[in-house]
């Protein structure tokens, strides 16, 4: 489990490095599909992991506003603060978790739905990143020296 987070984290970092050599303009652009935009498909895929993992801690649901992260630096220390708050929960996952009850789900669906949800949008930057003309991040899962996860 903790393998996947590990590579969504390294995965959105790359995003980041690639859309720094994007115009601010061409981040917000509104695109056909997903969150309609790479700067709204960022935030979205970090207020997603936040809102269900600090569920699974009992904090009560939050949401960012988009609004208020219109820029890519903006985004990245959301980024990076969010991962400070489900960080140490994800690296202390145990499997004697996955079967506890969190609403209708289980602690494991939960984990595994904010892997895919993640996974999923990448890919909708990787398509939009073609329709540009560029070269997106690779989500090669091999080579990025997480097997010890």
């Amino acid at each position: 489990m903790i393998m996947f987070f590990e590579y969504n984290w390294q995965v959105r970092e790359e995003w980041f490095k690639w859309s720094e050599e994007c115009s601010p303009e061409e981040l917000a652009r509104t695109r056909e599909g997903g969150l309609g935009s790479i700067l709204r498909t960022l935030v979205h895929v970090v207020d997603i992991e936040q809102a269900w993992i600090n569920g699974l801690q009992g904090i009560p649901e939050f949401h960012y506003n988009f609004e208020d992260y219109l820029t890519l630096d903006k985004v990245r220390d959301l980024s990076r603060s969010c991962r400070l708050e489900v960080e140490p929960f994800v690296r202390n996952w145990s499997e004697e978790l996955k079967d506890r009850k969190f609403d209708i789900f289980t602690f494991g669906e939960v984990m595994h739905h904010v892997i895919a949800h993640e996974i999923h949008h990448i890919g909708q930057l990787s398509v939009w990143s073609r329709e540009m003309g560029r070269k997106p991040v690779s989500a090669n899962l091999i080579f990025r020296g997480l097997a010890h996860s």
